[in-house]
């Protein structure tokens, strides 16, 4: 899955199938805001799994 963008700011997912997690980073007009870290199991993250991630990031931050 690639980057997401809402409102201004860029979702940016990466993660380690050998160990199982992932982080989404979060960019504003490209200036890096946090890392949102994340665990799953598989082969890779499930994309629902990143959109909620991101979907829930937002509500909480009004974007």
């Amino acid at each position: 899955m690639g980057a997401i963008d809402r409102n201004g700011y860029r979702f940016e997912p990466e993660y380690s199938v050998v160990n199982q997690n992932g982080a989404i980073h979060v960019y504003l007009n490209g200036e890096f805001i946090e890392e949102l870290s994340f665990h799953f199991y598989g082969k890779y993250p499930e994309p629902s799994l990143i959109e909620e991630i991101v979907e829930n990031y937002c509500q909480k931050h009004d974007i």
